[in-house]
C-alpha cells in the first residue's frame, strides 16, 4: 500500500510540476525551483517511509505527518484545478475537430488544429493561466487550518455533558456518573505533558466509573510505552472498564493473517490494559452493585461493517445478564448498534471510532462533519425505541495530527432514572 502511495503521488507530482513550469511565472522556470520541488517531494516520501518502518521519536514523525497531509491536501486541490482546465482545452480541441465549416476537407481541418488555441491580448491573461496562478492560490487554502489544527486542537480536550435517562434504572443508580474516553492512538501523540492535562480533565469530574470504546493503539503494543504511566491514572471508584477497537488487533501492521508476532503483541495489548488497572472485556458482562441493586457492564470486542474485524460475540457476552433491569455495552464501532444491538435488549451502548473524521462543526444544536456520509451515527447521542447509542468522537488522532472544528471528546454522564 505504501508503496501504491508513493507510486499515485510521484505521478501526482510530475503532473502539477509540468504545468507549474508551463506558467509565465519566471521562477516556476528556474533550477531552483526544480531542485526544490523534487528536493522537498522526495525527502517527504523518504521521511514517511522511514516513520513507518523505524522508530523514531514520535516528535519528528508527527512533524512528517502534518508537512505530509498538508502537501498530499494542497496538491490534490491543485490537480482539480489543472484537470479542469486540461478538460476545457480538450473540449476546445473536440469542437475544433469536429466543426463543419462549410467547404473545409479533413485536410483543412488538420491543419486548422495545428493552429495555437487564441490567446487574450497581452495586456490580459489567457485562462489557462488565470487557472494555474488561481488555483496556486486555491491550494494553498487549505495550509492554514489544518496548520492551525495541529498547533492549537489536537490536544484541546472538551468535556462534553450527557444525561442519559434509562427507564428502568435502580434507584441506586440515579445521579451515578460516567466518564467516557476512546480512541487513544498513542502512536500518534507528540506531546506527553498535554495528554496528561486530559486525563486530569477526566479525573477532576470524579467519575463513578469509566467507560473507554476501543483503538488504545495505531498498530502495536510498544506504541503505549511513554504513555502507560498517564493513562494509569484513569482510575475510578467503581472501576474502568475497557474494550478492544479495529486498530488494536495490529492488522495493519501485520496483516490480515494470524502470526506468532501477531499474537504476541495482542497480548502484549492485553496485558498492558491489566497493567493499567482497567478490565478489558473480551465478549464478557460484570455486574456492577451499589448497595443491594446491580446493572449490567457488558463488552464486546470489535464488531464493525463493511470491511471492519467482526471479531466480537455479542450473544457470548450477554450470558447471565437476563435477569438485569439495565444493560450498557461497550462497543468500538458505531455500526454494530444497527447491525446487531437494537435486536437486543441493550439500553445503551457507547461506542467511538469515528473521531467525527477530525474535521468539521459541533456545535449545542448543530453538527457536520464528512463521517456522516459513511455513518449514520457519527457523533453525540441517537436514539431508536428503548435503545440508545453514544458516539464519542475520540481522545487521540490518526493520520492528520490535528483536529479542525471537531474537538478531542471527554463524555461526562449522568445516569438518570424515568
Amino acid at each position: 500500500m505504501l508503496k501504491l502511495n508513493a507510486v499515485i503521488l510521484f505521478l501526482l507530482d510530475f503532473y502539477i510540476f509540468f504545468a507549474l513550469r508551463a506558467t509565465n511565472i519566471k521562477f516556476m522556470r528556474t533550477k531552483w525551483f526544480t531542485f526544490l520541488w523534487w528536493g522537498y517531494s522526495i525527502a517527504l516520501l523518504i521521511g514517511l517511509f522511514i516513520s513507518f518502518q523505524y522508530s523514531i521519536p514520535l516528535a519528528i514523525r508527527s512533524i512528517i505527518l502534518v508537512a505530509f497531509f498538508i502537501t498530499a491536501v494542497s496538491k490534490f486541490i491543485y490537480a482539480i484545478v489543472l484537470i479542469v482546465d486540461d478538460l476545457r482545452r480538450g473540449g476546445i480541441w473536440v469542437s475544433r475537430l469536429f466543426s463543419n465549416k462549410k467547404g473545409q476537407n479533413l485536410e483543412e481541418k488538420l491543419e486548422e488544429l495545428e493552429k495555437p488555441l487564441p490567446e487574450v491580448p497581452k495586456k490580459g491573461i489567457s485562462r489557462s493561466d488565470f487557472l494555474l496562478k488561481s488555483g496556486i492560490v486555491v491550494a494553498a487554502l487549505p495550509m492554514l487550518p489544518l496548520a492551525w489544527g495541529v498547533i492549537s486542537t489536537a490536544y484541546d480536550y472538551r468535556i462534553r455533558r450527557q444525561k442519559l435517562y434509562l427507564p428502568n434504572l435502580p434507584k441506586a443508580f440515579h445521579g451515578m456518573k460516567i466518564g467516557q474516553i476512546s480512541d487513544v492512538h498513542s502512536g500518534s501523540f507528540f506531546n506527553k505533558k498535554a495528554v496528561l492535562g486530559g486525563v486530569e480533565m477526566l479525573l477532576k469530574e470524579k467519575p463513578d466509573v469509566i467507560f473507554f470504546t476501543g483503538d488504545l493503539v495505531n498498530n502495536v503494543a510498544s506504541e503505549m510505552r511513554e504513555y502507560q504511566d498517564i493513562f494509569s491514572k484513569v482510575q475510578a471508584p467503581l472501576g474502568v472498564y475497557s474494550t478492544l477497537g479495529n486498530h488494536d488487533y495490529g492488522d495493519y501492521y501485520f496483516g490480515p493473517t494470524d502470526s506468532p508476532a501477531k499474537r504476541k503483541n495482542l497480548q502484549d495489548l492485553i496485558e498492558t490494559h491489566k497493567v493499567m488497572g482497567w478490565d478489558l472485556l473480551m465478549d464478557e458482562n460484570r455486574k456492577l452493585k451499589v448497595g443491594n441493586e446491580e446493572i449490567s457492564i457488558v463488552g464486546v470486542q470489535n464488531w464493525g461493517t463493511g470491511r471492519f474485524p467482526k471479531k466480537g460475540d455479542l450473544q457470548k457476552a450477554l450470558l447471565g445478564t437476563e435477569e438485569q433491569a439495565v444493560k450498557l455495552l461497550l462497543s468500538h464501532d458505531p455500526s454494530h448498534w444497527r447491525a446487531q444491538v437494537l435486536d437486543t435488549n441493550i439500553d445503551a451502548m457507547f461506542a467511538g471510532h469515528t473521531h467525527g473524521m477530525q474535521f468539521g462543526v459541533r456545535g449545542e444544536n448543530f453538527q457536520w462533519s464528512p463521517a456522516k456520509y459513511i455513518y449514520k451515527e457519527w457523533a453525540g447521542l441517537y436514539k431508536e425505541g428503548n435503545s440508545q447509542l453514544y458516539v464519542n468522537t475520540g481522545y487521540g488522532f490518526l493520520g492528520y495530527p490535528g483536529r479542525v472544528g471537531i474537538a478531542p471528546e471527554i463524555t461526562i454522564f449522568e445516569l438518570v432514572s424515568g
